[in-house]
């Protein structure tokens, strides 16, 4: 099977038509950080779970700027991204004790952004024989932990740091 029509490509593809406007400007409207699993805001970019994450604890940095690429953003808020993706990865080694990491951002749809539209970074730990590969292989996600319960483990981190 095309690891682009995977089933849980589907359900994310089916999820994504019923929003009303991008998914990241939406959740931020909403004020309720708890219900769409944003962990932090700061003056310019905010840290929120991933909805249809690789791993337990994958979490993703954006700018409250509705942008595609990091050259739109001020010098400021690249920096305070940067700040974030080190902070975040500080409370994900600490909640989660990962072997490793993957950072990166896809910049533009042909690059694999689901949502290309606004800017994202993504923080997924790894552990030596996780099962990553499933996602391609199997069009499968294996999480052993409940994407509430891994809100709360990172939320309670993240306000100690």
């Amino acid at each position: 099977m095309d690891y682009l029509w995977s089933p849980w490509r589907m359900q994310y593809i089916n999820d994504k038509e019923n929003e009303p406007q991008c998914p990241f400007c939406h959740a931020l409207s909403q004020n309720a950080d708890k219900q769409f699993l944003i962990l932090a805001r700061a003056t310019n970019a905010f840290v929120m779970l991933n909805r249809y994450p690789y791993t337990s604890g994958h979490l993703m940095v954006l700018p409250y700027q509705h942008v595609p690429s990091y050259e739109n953003l001020s010098v400021e808020c690249r920096s305070e991204i940067m700040e974030l993706l080190t902070r975040a990865t500080k409370v994900i080694r600490e909640v989660y004790r990962p072997n490793g990491f993957n950072i990166g951002v896809n910049i533009g749809e042909d690059a694999g952004a689901g949502i290309a539209e606004h800017l994202h970074f993504h923080i997924v730990p790894r552990w030596r024989g996780d099962s990553n590969f499933m996602s391609v292989t199997a069009q499968t996600r294996v999480l052993p932990e409940d994407l509430q319960k891994s809100y709360q483990r990172l939320k309670e981190a993240w306000d100690r740091e």
